[in-house]
């Protein structure tokens, strides 16, 4: 009976899983008009091959690993990670969707996203 069990809760739970990721919206590639409209939304960020790249600077490390923490939690909770370096006051990010091979939707909200941290 205990075995029965378990496999009833597993079984439950992947299926939870499951349709979640119905639910999920897939990213998109975007095509070159839609980044240059996309473009005209953010400010400082630059378009670098395919992705978007911006480089901070704070007066400290604090200040900036404050940034950077605050960046994560945003990233976090829609599921888009930057790629980004850190070298005392400085922080540089760059935005892309390894799913598609370039840039989406998701690279220019989670980038107008942080422009409201330093803004």
């Amino acid at each position: 009976m205990y075995v029965f069990r378990i496999l009833y809760i597993r079984y439950k739970t992947i299926n939870s899983i499951l349709r979640l990721v119905k639910k999920i919206k897939m990213a998109k590639k975007l095509n070159a008009a839609e980044i240059d409209n996309a473009m005209a939304s953010l400010q400082n960020w630059k378009r670098v091959d395919q992705m978007i790249h911006r480089d901070f600077k704070f007066k400290n490390f604090i200040e900036a690993f404050g940034f950077m923490s605050q960046v994560a939690l945003i990233a976090e909770s829609i599921n888009h990670h930057p790629n980004w370096s850190n070298v005392y006051n400085k922080v540089s990010i760059e935005l892309t969707t390894h799913d598609v091979g370039g840039l989406s939707e998701k690279d220019f909200i989670l980038a107008q996203k942080i422009d409201t941290i330093t803004s």
